[in-house]
């Protein structure tokens, strides 16, 4: 079943065409990686996902809703989001940013909710609850900005190059996090990321988005053996995974 759909998603920054007719699916349960160089449209096709970025033209739809039919906020309420710093509020403890979006919705015990995630990113509440953003390490944020993003159970999760800013050490403790929360909650989630290496780990299929077209959508093994196109076939090359 589809979780996302973009329909000929177009949208314009002025002269520049960010991006330019998209169309693509992510299905339930799937890791869906957008890759390519800076100014592809990766990131504004992700943020029009959450109505953060309305299309120009097209149609997005989320979990079988047309999003331009949905209120933006209830509609990011669903929709977990993690941007490349984290997004953390500075002056909320850590179990009151995680507990953010269960509260806003109103679901029962927001506290619980939010302890319920820390552990599933491997943060023990009881010592970690009560911190303050800026007594963790970078990784311990990412783990709760991601913790954020999950504690409403949400219908797909998107991030925004999460790992981007984190030391080669700190990045492949997240990733394999991050693989372990795909296995044991079947999630859905689009990952924006600059490093083919890392969707070719973490991503059942690889979108490669060049100057607002999608130049191939297709699974790493396809996509290492069959590139569509000669700047996905130099993508590869560059990126040392190719055939």
């Amino acid at each position: 079943m589809t979780a996302l759909l973009a329909e000929r998603v177009s949208k314009r920054y002025g002269e520049v065409v960010a991006l330019d007719e998209i169309s693509l699916e992510v299905r339930r349960g799937e890791c869906l990686a957008l890759i390519g160089e800076s100014g592809s449209g990766k990131t504004t096709l992700l943020r029009c996902f959450n109505r953060l970025t309305e299309p120009d033209g097209g149609r997005v739809v989320v979990d079988g809703r047309d999003a331009a039919t949905l209120d933006p906020y209830e509609l990011r309420r669903r929709t977990g989001y993690v941007p490349q710093d984290g997004g953390l509020l500075p002056h909320w403890r850590v179990r009151r940013n995680v507990a953010l979006v269960p509260w806003l919705r109103r679901e029962g015990d927001a506290a619980e909710a939010a302890d319920r995630a820390l552990r599933l990113v491997g943060l023990e509440p009881d010592r970690f609850g009560g911190s303050w953003p800026r007594e963790l390490s970078g990784g311990q944020r990412q783990r709760v900005a991601v913790a954020r993003a999950l504690a409403a159970r949400p219908v797909v999760v998107l991030l925004d190059e999460p790992f981007g800013a984190l030391d080669a050490i700190t990045r492949a403790d997240l990733q394999t996090t991050f693989l372990t929360l795909r296995r044991e909650l079947a999630l859905t989630a689009v990952l924006v990321t600059h490093d083919l290496a890392e969707a070719f780990l973490l991503a059942d299929r690889i979108g490669v988005l060049r100057a607002g077209r999608l130049e191939q959508v297709a699974p790493p093994a396809e996509l290492r053996a069959a590139p569509a196109t000669p700047y996905v076939e130099e993508l590869l090359t560059r990126a040392r995974v190719g055939r």
